[in-house]
């Protein structure tokens, strides 16, 4: 289905079916790391959460060719600066 007629599907994942989201699960596995399932995070402090928020997003991804997000954003914005 064409959401907001920007050309993108929508897809739904089936209930109980987690190989449908592996990007969802690994991302879960990684927070699994820093937090034991079943965590309070209130008990955290915001610096924490933020901290771990940043490993986790700047983390290498292959479909980047192993290059950070924060690497790849950095490029783009040198891309279009010098364009």
């Amino acid at each position: 289905q064409d959401i907001g007629g920007a050309g993108h599907g929508l897809y739904f994942c089936d209930p109980h079916s987690p190989w449908q989201r592996g990007a969802n699960e690994n991302t879960n596995g990684l927070l699994r790391r820093y937090f034991p399932k079943g965590t309070d995070l209130s008990i955290f402090p915001e610096e924490y959460l933020d901290a771990v928020a940043g490993e986790l997003n700047d983390r290498p991804r292959k479909t980047l060719g192993w290059r950070k997000p924060s690497e790849v954003f950095l490029e783009l914005m040198n891309d279009s600066l010098t364009a």
